[in-house]
């Protein structure tokens, strides 16, 4: 595995026990409703920017052959123990290559938003559309503005006695950037340790997320808010895209 770090390796522990199960039940239902009932029912699978793996094992529970991709090799040392029938490769979400090519990728938590650039989502979605079958399909969701201008703001914390986490958000509409500071405690063998990290967010326009998905050959099925896709909620955005046959 690489030496690379990333922000996310030192939040990977408060992840795994704290958020991603929590979204993964929220999500599922309609990955079933609108991707996985047009796969193959043992089909093969991409999880770009898998984190710690509940949706891969979610997945491979139904049936499905899945490779996971993420840059953190903590969140990836997750993975492994939470989804044991997955492979896992430590990649760049716009730039990695698979043994084979998937039947339909997904990729949630708004984990694309870390990506930064047009230019870097772009090749993403370039890379994620080579790995597909023709006829595949992409499922992936976004934070929009509207999320980042509620939710981005203040500070909150979770305290109990043996981890702490405090973050603090900010966002500027300018920049269409969004911040997150975090500094991070544990209590690890008697003695507490302390990691810092700081993670951003870029603001994607939707409209401009459907070009550059169009541009690299995708046709979109359909895009919208969560409401549109059967979900609560606002200030996310999903889209559902197809690699003509």
């Amino acid at each position: 595995m690489s030496q690379k770090t990333t922000p996310y390796d030192g939040l990977a522990w408060f992840y795994d026990r704290y958020w991603a199960e929590q979204f993964i039940s929220r999500v599922y239902p309609q990955i079933e409703k609108w991707l996985l009932v047009q796969l193959p029912s043992n089909g093969r699978l991409l999880d770009l920017c898998c984190g710690t793996g509940q949706l891969a094992a979610r997945l491979t529970e139904a049936g499905y052959r899945v490779v996971g991709v993420d840059n953190s090799s903590e969140m990836l040392d997750y993975a492994y123990r939470n989804a044991k029938l997955a492979i896992f490769q430590q990649s760049d979400a716009e730039n990695f290559t698979l043994p084979e090519k998937v039947h339909g990728a997904v990729s949630v938590f708004d984990s694309l938003n870390h990506l930064m650039t047009e230019e870097r989502l772009l090749a993403a979605f370039a890379s994620v559309f080579a790995s597909l079958e023709k006829g595949g399909l992409f499922f992936f969701d976004l934070n929009v503005e509207e999320g980042f201008v509620e939710r981005w703001k203040g500070s909150w914390s979770i305290v109990e006695s043996d981890h702490v986490l405090v973050c603090r958000s900010s966002y500027d509409q300018s920049a269409r950037l969004g911040k997150m500071e975090a500094t991070m405690f544990r209590l690890i063998d008697g003695n507490w340790q302390r990691r810092d990290e700081l993670f951003e967010q870029t603001a994607f326009i939707p409209e401009s997320v459907t070009q550059l998905l169009t541009s690299v050959g995708f046709v979109l099925q359909k895009t919208g808010p969560l409401s549109e896709f059967g979900m609560t909620g606002g200030g996310k955005h999903i889209w559902l895209a197809e690699k003509p046959r």
